[in-house]
């Protein structure tokens, strides 16, 4: 039911029809982000995408951008990561040519004026006082820079407020120009929609195009000999904390159980880490495990807000569980419950159109190749336990460890002394 298209100028369109539903999605997906930028414009992937909603030749004004979409109850936003930028509209059916109208004026007219640039500025910073505010949020920021350091894998994918002030309409322009082709983007369509007719819309309103190339981002530097810690002051009722360490990317052929092992860590309610941490040892409300893997790297991190008083302690736990995970059998019955959570999760997530277009243009835009959800079952059911055990004794050693303290506390010499397995 999957079917991708590639155009005579490059650009993929990828369409996923989906009976029994009266909602659609369009989503706009552009193989750039803030891995691809310089220091002098770090931010600016994000700031482009929030300056396609300010105004188009068609629609002149952001009110003429936005109440199209409100006025039928349509669902709409963008997204910027390291890799990639998106723009999308989830619409009732049979507002499909409008979703597809309005995501394409937007990518193609939007006039990026000089008065809406300086007014954005104002916005992207409170956007970025609004991150830095969240504990969580900040942590991210903190995991990003401790892991990558003084590289665009490192930075703010949002930028600083510094180099925010220093963008002009020029950079924003000659940004676009260069990460904006045909050949780096797709349309990405699900929900209930004739294949034919979207094809054929896409085709007359991207078919002009122009081929042509695209900046390529550096590769990132991974460096780590020793456990590292960092630690940022907040007087905070609790700790927040990042602990984890590097794993592997998005081709290796360990990925699944990769993400099977934070599974079974911290990735559901019954998890070893939610029973100990939260359950038996009362030491946080939240507390879970998730495995990251992008094109170029990877990694396993548990995140807590922690009571300040037993930060220490769950710190020890949380080491000690990744410790048994490479010295202690796997059984079965937990593995299959891993499995099974995965593959459910997945199915019910793709119950929505939205969803749907993310997880097909996602694979698409990042690895170049479509698995369908049986393909990925198919690979979930061939992870045994020896390949959990591998993956944890590969990445679970010490001089693997990085851990973000985010809390009262100005020395990280106690938190460095933790880091042991």
């Amino acid at each position: 039911m999957i079917k991708k298209t590639t155009l005579t100028n490059g650009l993929r369109i990828i369409t996923i029809p989906q009976r029994g539903t009266r909602a659609v999605t369009v989503l706009l997906l552009v193989g750039t982000g803030s891995k691809y930028e310089t220091k002098r414009i770090s931010g600016v992937s994000h700031f482009l995408e929030h300056m396609y909603f300010k105004g188009t030749k068609k629609r002149p004004t952001v009110r003429d951008v936005l109440e199209p979409l409100d006025r039928i109850g349509g669902i709409y936003n963008a997204f910027t990561g390291g890799d990639y930028t998106g723009y999308f509209a989830k619409v009732e059916v049979d507002h499909l040519g409008l979703a597809l109208d309005w995501v394409s004026d937007i990518f193609l007219h939007s006039l990026l004026s000089q008065k809406e640039i300086q007014k954005e500025k104002s916005v992207v910073m409170e956007e970025i006082n609004m991150h830095r505010d969240i504990p969580m949020s900040r942590v991210d920021v903190l995991w990003s820079r401790l892991l990558y350091g003084d590289q665009p894998a490192g930075w703010d994918i949002a930028g600083t407020k510094e180099s925010v002030l220093r963008l002009s309409r020029r950079d924003l322009s000659e940004y676009m120009k260069s990460q904006y082709a045909p050949t780096n983007t797709i349309v990405c369509v699900a929900g209930n929609v004739r294949v034919r007719y979207v094809e054929e819309k896409i085709q007359r309103v991207f078919g002009g195009m122009e081929k042509r190339s695209f900046q390529a981002k550096p590769e990132v530097i991974e460096r780590q000999t020793m456990p590292e810690a960092t630690v940022e002051w907040r007087e905070t009722d609790q700790t927040h904390i990042a602990l984890g360490v590097r794993g592997y990317n998005l081709f290796h052929p360990l990925r699944y159980a990769q993400e099977l092992l934070a599974t079974m860590l911290g990735g559901m309610m019954s998890s070893r880490l939610m029973i100990e941490v939260r359950e038996r040892l009362a030491l946080a409300y939240s507390i879970s495990t998730g495995s990251e893997s992008n094109p170029e790297t990877g990694y396993i991190v548990t995140t807590a807000g922690i009571k300040n008083d037993g930060t220490e302690k769950a710190i020890q736990t949380i080491l000690r569980e990744y410790k048994a995970m490479k010295t202690k059998p796997i059984s079965s019955r937990e593995l299959q419950k891993a499995k099974d959570h995965e593959k459910g999760r997945l199915a019910l997530t793709l119950e929505s159109s939205d969803a749907r277009t993310y997880f097909y243009g996602m694979q698409e835009l990042l690895e170049g190749k479509i698995l369908t959800v049986g393909d990925i079952y198919d690979t979930i059911d061939k992870v045994r336990g020896a390949h959990i055990k591998q993956v944890a004794q590969d990445i679970f050693r010490q001089e693997k460890l990085n851990l973000v303290v985010l809390g009262p506390y100005k020395e990280k010499m106690k938190f460095t002394r933790l880091l042991m397995l």
